[in-house]
């Protein structure tokens, strides 16, 4: 009860109570007694002369070790520039591929483009009309063609004479 009595008049005018919560009016946050950690009531040790003396030489390095470091270090060195040398191999790579199929695409876009504008420009008309009255060509008559069955092969070997 003493401890509500304290804290009813600490906050005498800009306070009320109101079901066991404190309302505090006003724009500041109220400063609070704050209690010790335990690390500052702890006593303070006194280093002994052989801990002082630990603690000197674990602060030393020695030769051996600082080889080993700088040489840890230099192996890394190392090891970092190789990889970013791959690294930027690869992105090379990468690029100079992208650039081929671009090549690629154009040179097969014009190559369409060509053979679309070499079969548009063919007259079958004229070629038949020079087959026929220049060269001498004529038509294939009824007794003239031959059948055969292959063997599934591209290509026919002809070994003799066609006969007339």
């Amino acid at each position: 009860m003493a401890a509500t009595n304290s804290r009813k008049s600490a906050y005498t005018g800009n306070a009320y109570r109101q079901r066991n919560q404190v309302y505090i009016q006003g724009n500041t946050a109220r400063k609070l007694q704050v209690v010790p950690s335990e690390y500052e009531r702890r006593p303070v040790k006194k280093n002994t002369h052989a801990a002082r003396k630990n603690r000197e030489r674990a602060l030393h390095m020695n030769v051996g070790y600082v080889m080993f470091l700088v040489t840890a270090m230099v192996l890394a060195g190392f090891v970092l520039t190789g990889y970013l040398k791959l690294q930027s191999d690869i992105t090379n790579s990468i690029k100079h591929i992208a650039q081929l199929e671009s090549d690629l695409n154009t040179m097969k876009l014009d190559n369409d483009e060509r053979y679309s504008r070499l079969t548009s420009d063919i007259n079958l008309e004229e070629v038949r009309r020079t087959a026929i009255q220049e060269l001498g060509m004529q038509y294939a008559q009824e007794g003239q063609i031959i059948t055969f069955n292959g063997d599934d092969n591209d290509y026919v070997r002809q070994t003799g004479e066609i006969p007339d």
